[in-house]
């Protein structure tokens, strides 16, 4: 499995702050048997998000995660680049997510996180915090197997077992 990991924070961007969420997001694939073959950091703005999405979807990165960017000021717009990306809407990694988010806090459920199918890549949207990852990816790792296996499967050949 390959994972592309996408920060989404301005001022980690401009070098104010250290980008600790991409870190344990990229941690946490690893520990998932994945391979990180991109990780980088835009700022908060929807146009370079998208194009960032749409490179990773192009290059048939199979999954593309992003953390930051997903609440409610108004420079929160990575769930939009994300929907401007998708060609089919995966929505049970956001929903499981926000659903595991709750049980730790109330405020999980302000997370406007989206997931997605572009392509032959699955893209959903982690919160900016490190702990939030550190709680949520464990809900999502036991399919990403599975997700990969599905999605760069050629269309109408099935494999033993699906």
């Amino acid at each position: 499995m390959r994972a592309a990991i996408l920060t989404v924070s301005t001022s980690v961007a401009a070098g104010e702050t250290e980008d600790r969420s991409g870190a344990v997001l990229a941690e946490h694939c690893v520990a998932a048997g994945a391979e990180v073959v991109a990780r980088d950091v835009v700022p908060d703005d929807r146009d370079a998000i998208e194009a960032w999405l749409r490179r990773q979807a192009a290059a048939g990165e199979p999954l593309i995660f992003t953390t930051g960017g997903t609440g409610f000021t108004d420079d929160d717009v990575t769930p939009e680049a994300t929907l401007a990306v998708i060609d089919r809407h995966a929505p049970g990694f956001a929903e499981a997510m926000r659903a595991e988010s709750t049980r730790h806090t109330p405020m999980g459920i302000l997370t406007r996180g989206v997931s997605g199918i572009a392509g032959r890549s699955l893209i959903v949207n982690f919160p900016g915090n490190p702990k939030a990852i550190g709680e949520l990816f464990p809900v999502i790792a036991p399919t990403l197997r599975h997700v990969v296996e599905t999605l760069q499967r050629e269309r109408g050949v099935r494999t033993p077992g699906h």
